[in-house]
């Protein structure tokens, strides 16, 4: 009865509240057996020779089936309000029956349940449904006009303190309201503050490395250009292979650089969807080297946290790289696929061929995939790279 609203419409509430719950339920079962048991005791006793104890077994049958309606009227609300108007109109007539037992209780239960739970249209025609009843059948069995008027006043008194009781805990629900929404106003504040100061680090880290990674490519460039001088033997392996790791250590720089500024431009709130950055990786890959990419997409798209679409452009990027340096010249096909709560990001091109690697096969440090599989841990996804019927194959789950 005195659930507060806020318990009874919200069933996580009501579940923190279950030990409240089942007291609340066990007082309401004591007092309908109270209730029985006293009116039976009570005079006019209940009978079944007729009159007004035949007519008191029969409210007092009622108003049994009306309490457990009610008690049960908590898991759905048509069957609370059938339950009220039902203890209403057979409490009152009990009341009026048996006016020196506390049949009255049964009447007091359903107004004041009405007031918290109800409308206050609603429970103000449950209250007067209560007190017409009461007093007709308490003018029909002669009670004292005592009683008509103190059981009537017992009502309505009931129904203003259940309308007191209901604002109160409207006003204690709102503020409830209020307090959450100011919660998640200040951790979506939060939240927004941590990205912003997220951005800037990775704009300060990128300009650093951009300064710095320009600077050592001018000087690879130009030691690169010493070394080819004329004027230095022509011939000697020492030679070329340091020309050669200058190369190597030009390119990585190269490619560094732009890995950063991609990882800037990931953080940023402008960047361009997934599919349009691969495909303008697939492009970028098609104009540098002799490979066929496809690129495809399926599903409908939709938008994904920065964190995951830069672990699906470093996939696929990885994927592209690995076959130019491992099966050049060997089509490959990159593909991506939104399906209901994942996203697959995945790449096949077949295995190279028996005999001499590609000249780019030993370059790197080996461990690109291997370095992917934490990133799609972080934002709880799984990354799969090995051979599959003939073709080498990478595919990236993101769950979103």
């Amino acid at each position: 009865m005195f659930r507060s609203l806020t318990a009874w419409r919200d069933p996580a509430s009501l579940g923190s509240a279950v030990s409240v719950t089942r007291l609340i339920d066990t007082v309401r079962a004591l007092g309908l057996i109270i209730v029985f048991v006293t009116v039976c005791l009570a005079k006019p006793r209940p009978s079944l020779s007729g009159g007004v104890g035949t007519a008191i077994v029969v409210t007092l049958g009622l108003c049994v089936v009306a309490w457990v309606v009610w008690m049960l009227g908590d898991r759905w609300r048509p069957m609370l309000v059938a339950g009220l108007i039902a203890m209403g109109a057979v409490g009152g007539v009990l009341a009026g029956l048996s006016p020196n037992s506390p049949a009255v209780a049964v009447g007091c239960a359903a107004t004041l349940s009405a007031s918290v739970h109800l409308r206050t249209d609603a429970s103000l025609g449950i209250t007067a449904e209560t007190v017409a009843a009461f007093l007709a059948a308490g003018l029909v069995t002669g009670a004292s006009t005592g009683a008509l008027l103190g059981y009537c006043f017992a009502f309505v008194g009931l129904w203003t303190t259940g309308l007191t009781r209901r604002k109160f805990l409207v006003r204690a629900e709102q503020a409830e309201r209020m307090l959450a929404e100011t919660r998640r106003a200040r951790q979506a504040e939060n939240q927004a503050a941590a990205l912003a100061e997220r951005t800037r680090i990775a704009r300060d880290i990128h300009d650093v490395l951009a300064h710095s990674l320009a600077a050592v490519s001018v000087n690879l460039q130009a030691a690169e250009g010493l070394l080819a001088a004329d004027s230095l033997p022509a011939g000697n392996p020492e030679l070329a292979k340091a020309i050669e790791c200058i190369s190597r250590a030009s390119t990585l720089t190269r490619e560094g650089l732009a890995a950063a500024r991609r990882a800037v431009l990931a953080l940023r709130d402008d960047t361009a969807p997934l599919p349009d950055q691969l495909a303008a990786l697939t492009h970028q890959y098609r104009a540098e080297g002799d490979q066929a990419v496809e690129f495809t997409v399926t599903g409908e798209a939709r938008p994904l946290p920065a964190q995951a679409s830069l672990a699906a452009f470093r996939t696929a990027q990885e994927a592209l790289t690995n076959a130019r340096k491992h099966a050049p010249g060997q089509p490959v096909t990159l593909s991506l696929g939104f399906k209901p709560g994942q996203v697959i990001v995945s790449a096949d091109n077949p295995l190279p061929k028996a005999g001499a690697p590609g000249p780019l096969a030993a370059t790197g440090a080996g461990a690109g995939l291997v370095g992917l599989t934490e990133p799609a841990a972080l934002i709880g996804g799984t990354l799969e790279a090995g051979p599959a019927a003939g073709s080498w194959r990478v595919c990236l789950r993101i769950p979103a």
